[in-house]
C-alpha cells in the first residue's frame, strides 16, 4: 500500500523520500523531531506539538522555512491523503549539509505518517517495570533526534523484563527515555522540574491535576511512592508498579492512577467533540 509524506518542498510517495548522506542529521545525529497521534482523523493537541517543534528549531538554530499554519495544512493534507484515521505523525528537521560537516545549515524537513501501536491493555491494568539507570539527557528540553544512549541501552532493560528506564543522577530523578514520570504519595501528585522534556501529555495531565507539585524528586522518594505512572504521546498514562526489583506501593495500579487514565480519555473525547 502506498503512503505519502512531505519531503523538503512537497508531498510524494514515502518510498521516494531522500536525504543527503552527509547531512549532519546523519553523521552527527543533529536534528529535531516531534511526534503526535491522530484519532478519528484528528491530529490530537496539534497546536501544542507545533509550538514545541518550532521552539525546538529555534533553540537548535535550525532553519525552518514554514510557519505553524503551513505545517498544520501539510499535516491535514497528509492525514487525508493517507486515510490516517488512527496513527502517528512524525515531523523531522535535519541539520543539513555544511562545509565543515559540523555546523547547522539549511536542512531537510520531513513529515511522515505511520502506524501506531499502544501498549497492551494488560499493561494498563497491571502496570509495568522500569529499570533505573544513572543518566541525564543532554539538552533534555529539546526533542532532538539523538537517541543513541537509550537505543543502545534498550537491550539491557528488555533483558531485565522492563518496558523502559528511569533516569536519575546524583540521587535526583528526571524522566524516562521517552516519557515523563509522576509520583503519588499520600494522595499528592508530584513530577520532576529539571532535565526533562516538557511533554504534551505531561502538560495535559497537569491540567487534570493542577495542584501537582513540580519539584526536585529524589530516587528514594520514587521507591517509597504509593503510585507511579509515566506519560507520553504513545503511552498516554501508563502505570508503573516496579522499579528494578522494588515493588511500588502494593504492587497494583493505584486508584488515583486509574482515575487519571479515565479522565485523560474523557479529555480526548472532549477535544474531538
Amino acid at each position: 500500500m502506498k503512503t505519502y509524506c512531505f519531503a523538503n518542498e512537497g508531498i510524494l510517495e514515502t518510498a521516494k523520500a531522500q536525504i543527503h548522506p552527509m547531512d549532519i542529521g546523519l553523521i552527527r545525529g543533529y536534528g529535531i523531531f516531534d511526534f503526535l497521534r491522530t484519532q478519528e482523523y484528528n491530529p490530537m493537541f496539534l497546536q501544542d506539538y507545533l509550538d514545541r517543534f518550532t521552539r525546538s528549531a529555534e533553540k537548535t538554530h535550525l532553519y525552518l522555512p514554514y510557519s505553524k499554519e503551513d505545517l498544520r495544512q501539510i499535516i491535514l493534507e497528509l492525514i487525508d491523503k493517507n486515510d490516517l484515521k488512527e496513527g502517528g505523525i512524525r515531523m523531522v528537521l535535519t541539520g543539513g549539509v555544511s562545509e565543515n560537516h559540523f555546523s547547522p545549515t539549511k536542512g531537510s524537513l520531513f513529515i511522515f505518517n505511520e502506524a501506531l501501536d499502544f501498549p497492551a491493555q494488560q499493561k494498563y491494568e497491571q502496570g509495568v517495570k522500569l529499570l533505573s539507570v544513572e543518566h541525564v539527557r543532554a539538552i533534555a528540553d529539546i526533542k532532538t533526534t539523538n537517541y543513541a544512549f537509550p537505543v543502545w541501552h534498550s537491550a539491557q532493560w528488555k533483558a531485565a523484563g522492563a518496558d523502559d528506564v528511569l533516569y536519575h543522577w546524583n540521587g535526583i530523578v528526571s524522566e524516562s527515555s521517552r516519557s515523563n514520570i509522576f509520583v503519588i504519595k499520600d494522595g499528592k501528585v508530584s513530577t520532576p522540574d529539571n532535565h526533562i522534556l516538557h511533554g504534551i501529555t505531561r502538560k495535559r495531565t497537569l491540567e487534570l491535576v493542577p495542584d501537582t507539585a513540580i519539584r526536585e524528586i529524589s530516587f528514594p522518594e520514587v521507591l517509597a511512592a504509593d503510585e507511579l505512572f509515566i506519560t507520553s504521546t504513545t503511552k498516554k498514562i501508563l502505570p508503573i508498579t516496579k522499579i528494578d526489583d522494588h515493588i511500588i506501593g502494593n504492587g497494583k495500579v493505584g486508584p488515583k492512577t486509574q482515575q487519571l487514565i479515565k479522565e485523560f480519555a474523557a479529555m480526548e473525547v472532549a477535544v474531538l467533540s
